[in-house]
């Protein structure tokens, strides 16, 4: 899978490899990141040249999820922790998707989905939400790691149309980091744990498109998103052709491929509404509505477009349309899709 995925950015790929050749792609690797973000010199880009949108799927030899060369291959999602403590991540950069969830006390987790890249590790890893049975749906049956769930949770879990790995039920995939401090020191070997499901499905049609930007879009050099308790902005990067990701004031890194760097980062609004089940603390989990209908903000190639997002059940995909109804691709490699409230 690297090779392909990895022809696009060779950078993360080896600066992976040199971490955990040298045992330090998790403990070496994993200072800590600068206390401000570099910035990022803004750039105005000039309007795309229309061309028609496509409806149809990435096809054979492409991925579904970035729109780049990929070989058939299981889908991981991972469920990882997202507080300052649990930053930089490792292996994130390698992420076909990355979803930012809202949980408790208002703050976020992040659900990294691969298919095209698998990292050497990733983490740290959390526990999983409600929240996620639904999201996973449409893409089949993937594997999902996750470090566990509170006791009424497991039964649904175990339920949906997932394959589970556990620090329990496969202890092999997991290792901790003397680095760390518990809970914050999870760490996943995605070759691991899909040796432990050798059934997983491979990845399949979700309804995103890519290919070129649509007409009109207007420039923006950085969007900002707020949670309760988080905040995330991300900044167009000309020299990268990509948004840089900050999280609450700091620049967002992966330990073992540098700053992340997504090319495309969709705001999906939906509805955030208090789910049946709490932590151990009495906090209410929220739940992020994902199947219906909403408005979306599209940023790619340093605009931003105004988009409708349509899910009409758990098993469908999510497509995202212009105003109009036209399609609205998104740019190929890593996407962004942050879940965040309605206002």
């Amino acid at each position: 899978m690297t090779d392909e995925r990895g022809a696009g950015r060779p950078g993360r790929i080896l600066t992976a490899l040199l971490c955990v050749l040298t045992a330090a792609g998790l403990y070496g690797c994993s200072g800590p990141g600068p206390s401000e973000p570099s910035p990022t010199p803004a750039t105005t880009v000039p309007a795309p040249i229309p061309r028609p949108a496509t409806t149809d799927p990435a096809p054979t030899g492409r991925s579904p999820f970035t729109g780049l060369p990929a070989r058939p291959a299981p889908v991981l999602a991972v469920k990882l922790d997202n507080v300052p403590a649990a930053r930089p991540h490792t292996g994130l950069g390698a992420a076909d998707l990355v979803y930012v969830e809202q949980v408790e006390g208002g703050v976020t987790r992040l659900l990294a989905v691969y298919s095209s890249d698998f990292p050497e590790l990733t983490g740290p890893v959390r526990s999983a939400r409600e929240s996620d049975i639904a999201l996973l749906a449409g893409f089949g049956r993937p594997v999902l790691a996750y470090s566990g769930a509170q006791s009424a949770l497991n039964p649904l879990l175990r339920a949906a149309p997932l394959d589970l790995v556990t620090e329990t039920t496969t202890p092999r995939a997991f290792l901790r980091s003397p680095d760390r401090s518990a809970p914050h020191n999870l760490y996943l070997r995605p070759a691991r744990a899909l040796a432990a499901v050798p059934q997983a499905q491979e990845a399949r049609d979700i309804g995103f498109r890519f290919g070129p930007a649509p007409p009109g879009g207007r420039p923006v050099e950085t969007s900002t998103i707020r949670y309760p308790a988080a905040r995330y902005a991300f900044t167009w990067s000309a020299a990268d052709r990509a948004w840089r990701v900050a999280m609450d004031g700091r620049e967002a890194r992966a330990t073992d491929t540098g700053p992340l760097t997504p090319e495309t980062v969709v705001v999906q609004r939906v509805a955030v509404r208090p789910s049946r089940f709490h932590d151990r603390l009495g906090s209410v989990s929220p739940y992020s509505e994902t199947v219906g209908t909403g408005t979306a903000l599209v940023l790619r190639d340093g605009r931003a477009h105004e988009a409708r997002w349509s899910r009409p059940s758990a098993a469908s995909g999510t497509t995202f349309t212009t105003p109009s109804g036209a399609p609205l691709p998104f740019a190929p490699g890593q996407t962004w899709i942050v879940l965040a409230p309605r206002t």
